[in-house]
């Protein structure tokens, strides 16, 4: 008998007020250049059957890199000590073997980046078919059946078609749904969730935490939920641990830790959240009459034929201009379209039908050579920055790229702009030397913005530029980039599902659905005013960082 199954027949360690995970003491230090630092110190913490724990704080505060040392999911140069037990069970110093059994099927992690957390070679239906046979006793028919009914669970589109795609064919929003379906495959008695809606837009996020809500109900599991998102943590959470560099600096009750925050630290944290409604309503749009920096005229975009796969037309009929100096907010559901038109700005996917013009040019019509110069003025910021940079070079080669390549700058020059580059995204210089790997997500992130704003670009497309990024990080950044827009001017494209953040940065908000625009217009006019039943559905399903509000809201969700 497997250790999930064994685990399965003890309901004493699913008992309402038992704790399934009981952490004492618990350390985790790295062994960098003959020193050992310390990432986690002297934790102590619980998580009861049905309870809901979310560990929040700042990137490398040792949020993720201690949950991952429950499950000896360390670097080789790390070292763990102190207890940590499960239904009463000791982890540390089992073997590995042991935790491989553990793995997966007792505990299950939903990773923060599903674009490297899942195998690329591989189908989707088969990743999640391997999951349940090595857990569980299944034909390879009966678990890709299953496969189809976990994807059909999480509301991913088609899901007998996503069986047979592989990681790279879906959205962001649609991969993280593919790793939670995952995740939740063998009922585990305890969920680790590191950023589980990061990738998802408001619509999907609420699906998933009460898909999360009910798999605690119907299962009575623990969950650890490491999240930034306070309105996730407000809506989800029973406890809150506070932690700032490797300690715990605070925790308690939910609703005590929104209400009568005790440390310093915290007030700072829930102060820095972005509330949707905060946007100033009086921000200045740019001139009408000043030439558009992008221009879409309705505008078409395909994906071509490959084999079996027919062509599939992600964008149809949209026309948006963006003037210098002005953010224009896109938002929608994963698959709306939205990466696409953003990708497209940037000449990385052709136009099959209408113009897409940049700085007065016609992407569609330019040569390869052209193409290469109007991109010097183009920035972009990916949605997942693990994959986004090379793990071959260090951070600092990263960033120089683009300076290098553009013959901007060279030598001392070039160490300078990439120093300077370093502050604006308030990464420590040191860090030009590391590799992407030995940066926490949000750290990986910023330097994805230093590369894209290297060489002072007049088109800036963010694609989820905040969602790996703390609050206070998140708030730092877009105090940044609009200082540094309202200085160069530049124009951005900002594309996100968080609602809050458009709202506190844009000019104006676009809306798309499977596809098509359904709605432009000044903040005031989308957030505020809506005049189309998706809007509608969009701003409803928002999480506010007050347990109580969010509570009602939820409710009044499901009334409706």
């Amino acid at each position: 008998m497997t250790a999930a199954a064994d685990a399965r027949t003890a309901p004493a360690a699913r008992t309402s007020g038992t704790p399934i995970l009981e952490v004492e003491g618990l350390n985790l230090d790295f062994w960098v250049d003959g020193t050992w630092y310390p990432a986690a110190r002297d934790m102590h913490y619980d998580v009861k059957a049905g309870e809901v724990l979310a560990i929040v704080g700042e990137s490398g505060s040792g949020k993720s890199s201690s949950s991952m040392a429950l499950l000896g999911l360390t670097p080789p140069n790390g070292r763990v000590s102190g207890s940590v037990k499960l239904g009463g069970k000791q982890l540390v110093g089992i073997s590995e073997g042991r935790l491989r059994a553990i793995r997966g099927g007792d505990i299950a992690v939903i990773f923060q980046e599903p674009m490297t957390a899942l195998n690329p070679v591989y189908t989707i239906g088969f990743q999640i078919s391997e999951t349940l046979r090595a857990h569980l006793d299944m034909t390879p028919v009966e678990a890709e059946q299953r496969a189809i009914e976990l994807l059909r669970m999480v509301e991913m589109p088609n899901p007998e078609g996503t069986v047979k795609k592989y990681p790279h064919q879906l959205s962001g929003g649609q991969r993280q749904r593919a790793m939670i379906a995952m995740a939740v495959s063998c009922d585990p008695i305890l969920l680790i969730a590191d950023e589980p809606t990061t990738a998802l837009d408001v619509t999907v996020q609420a699906e998933i935490l009460d898909l999360m809500r009910n798999l605690r109900t119907r299962l009575n599991s623990a969950i650890i939920l490491i999240t930034h998102d306070m309105g996730v943590v407000a809506d989800l959470a029973d406890k809150v641990i506070v932690m700032k560099d490797g300690a715990i600096v605070e925790s308690g009750e939910i609703q005590r830790i929104f209400t009568a925050p005790a440390h310093p630290y915290t007030r700072e944290l829930l102060a820095a959240v972005p509330h949707l409604g905060a946007g100033d309503t009086l921000r200045p749009v740019a001139a009408a009459s000043a030439e558009p920096v992008v221009k879409l005229q309705d505008v078409a975009i395909e994906y071509p034929k490959r084999g079996r796969v027919p062509a599939f037309r992600a964008v149809d009929g949209v026309s948006l201009e963006i003037h210098p100096g002005e953010v224009v907010g896109l938002v929608g559901e994963s698959g709306s379209g939205k990466t696409t038109i953003g990708r497209a700005a940037v000449g990385l996917l052709p136009i099959a039908e209408g113009s897409l013009t940049v700085n007065g040019e016609d992407l569609a019509t330019m040569s390869g050579k052209r193409l290469r110069e109007v991109r010097r003025s183009i920035g972009i910021v990916f949605q997942d920055p693990g994959s986004s940079l090379n793990p071959r070079f260090p951070i600092g080669q990263s960033i120089g790229e683009p300076l290098l390549l553009s013959n901007t700058a060279k030598g001392d020059a070039l160490n300078a702009r990439v120093e300077e580059l370093l502050d604006q995204v308030e990464l420590p210089r040191s860090f030009r030397n590391r590799y992407p790997h030995e940066l926490s997500g949000g750290q990986r992130q910023r330097v994805g913005i230093a590369r894209a704003l290297a060489l002072n670009p007049s088109l800036l497309v963010a694609d989820e530029p905040t969602s790996a990024l703390d609050v206070s990080v998140q708030a730092r950044f877009l105090d940044l980039l609009q200082e540094l827009q309202q200085r160069l001017q530049f124009a951005c494209l900002f594309i996100s599902h968080d609602l809050a953040v458009v709202d506190l940065l844009s000019h104006r908000i676009a809306v798309m659905n499977k596809g098509s625009l359904v709605e432009v217009g000044t903040n005031d006019e989308i957030l505020r005013h809506p005049k189309d039943d998706y809007t509608k559905r969009l701003i409803a399903a928002v999480p506010v960082p007050d347990p109580a509000e969010q509570r009602a809201r939820r409710e009044g969700r499901r009334a409706g």
